[in-house]
């Protein structure tokens, strides 16, 4: 049953989708429901999964061959790249010594308020903001920039998995036609 690999076909690219859906949901809801304020870093790290949404979305509907899997996988990994630096930043300065805190800057809405455009959001959120550094929510000891840096990781993993070992839906298809003679 190999054929039913989880890294054949649409089904990797199905599978990160419905993570980042998953996950962009959770944030949502997180920052609605549970009134936790998102700062600059985990704005920044949402973008990290709106790209590998966008890219996985693509991928499973255009279902390609093993050269479009490759460029919809770098695509989906640039998007997860930007994602686990914005996380492990964000991780680095939530785990640093409190006098080591760099100075608070301004929060995202305040930024977005007064007109901030997106590169100098980026550049603050990089060198300062001090509100990165508070721990809001955890689970199982790992704070919410911990588990999105961690599930970066794994969809990089699963993506890479599928390029490298997984079979395009054409070649399934062939196989599959082959058989039934």
């Amino acid at each position: 049953m190999k054929n039913l690999s989880i890294l054949n076909g649409r089904r990797p690219f199905i599978l990160i989708a419905v993570a980042c859906i998953g996950l962009l949901g959770y944030a949502y809801y997180a920052e609605h429901v549970l009134g936790l304020e998102p700062c600059p870093l985990c704005m920044l790290q949402r973008l990290g999964f709106m790209g590998m949404l966008l890219g996985a979305l693509v991928a499973a509907a255009h279902s390609p061959g093993r050269f479009g899997r490759a460029v919809y996988a770098g695509l989906i990994g640039l998007s997860g790249g930007w994602g686990v630096t914005t996380a492990y930043r964000h991780v680095w300065l939530q785990n640093l010594p409190p006098d080591e805190v760099p100075d608070c800057g301004p929060g995202f809405a305040f930024m977005q308020d007064y007109g901030f455009t997106w590169a100098e959001i980026i550049v603050e959120a990089f060198t300062g903001s001090g509100q990165c550094a508070e721990i809001d929510w955890s689970f199982v000891g790992l704070s919410m920039p911990a588990w999105t840096l961690i599930w970066y990781v794994g969809l990089i993993i699963l993506t890479l998995a599928a390029v490298i070992w997984g079979k395009p839906s054409g070649e399934i298809d062939r196989q599959l036609s082959s058989v039934d003679r």
